[in-house]
């Protein structure tokens, strides 16, 4: 009932930029820039064991943390179109011949329940579908393949350093029973939202590898966000 509440007051009750609070418009030009920055390799310290090689559209700081953040806990639905645009754009720059090796399978990271439920809907699904979408207008074969769950509950991540955050996701994913068949469809590209410590993706990749159906594949696995820590970015020029 409150996915159904926010898709229609998202339609009939005047926005507000979700960058910069401009009125009239969900999402101005200014902002809509910093989001659609070029792609790049992020790397975040320490770099978690397992983790694959990721891209990110832009730095998680101003007008692309606000924007995830109406998006992700605001119920800004709008936005997912252009967090997916974003999206899109860091999985063509990691996978390089987008055309080659079978269709892209975006794998999007699982939310717990409880985070769906108080938030009325799940953003990395969300913002993967709209990210496929994005990736077939442009000609690119791709869907989503939503494979992951939870297996056992975790700690709110909030407040965890980068070890912790490893400790507390330790073997906390796995792919669902039929999920391996799918996975030998085409590339796999995890996605997210938001990278920080690296040990979401980190986790999500030891699961899928686990259950890779090829020996072969599991060696091309990459990773896509829309948005990662400035400080990944940082390391990745160095």
């Amino acid at each position: 009932m409150r996915a159904w509440w926010q898709e229609i007051t998202g339609l009939v009750l005047p926005a507000a930029c979700g960058g910069c609070g401009r009125p009239r418009t969900q999402l101005c030009a200014e902002c809509a820039a910093e989001l659609a920055a070029e792609p790049s390799r992020v790397r975040p310290a320490p770099e978690p064991a397992e983790l694959p090689v990721v891209h990110a559209a832009a730095p998680y700081e101003n007008a692309v943390r606000a924007v995830l953040l109406a998006h992700k806990e605001r119920g800004a639905l709008g936005l997912a179109g252009a967090l997916g645009g974003a999206l899109a754009g860091a999985v063509r720059a990691g996978t390089g011949r987008p055309d080659a090796g079978g269709p892209l399978l975006l794998v999007p990271m699982p939310s717990a329940r409880a985070a769906t439920a108080a938030r009325g809907h799940d953003p990395a699904r969300r913002i993967a579908f709209a990210a496929a979408a994005e990736l077939r207008r442009a000609g690119v074969r791709a869907r989503v393949t939503a494979v992951l769950r939870q297996r056992r509950a975790v700690a709110d991540q909030a407040g965890l350093g980068a070890r912790a955050r490893q400790e507390n996701l330790a073997g906390a994913l796995e792919v669902a029973a039929g999920g391996r068949a799918l996975l030998s469809g085409g590339r796999v590209v995890l996605v997210d939202d938001l990278l920080t410590t690296g040990a979401t993706l980190a986790e999500a990749a030891r699961a899928v590898r686990a259950a890779w159906p090829t020996d072969g594949g599991a060696a091309a696995l990459r990773a896509a966000v829309a948005a990662a820590s400035p400080s990944a970015f940082e390391i990745n020029r160095n």
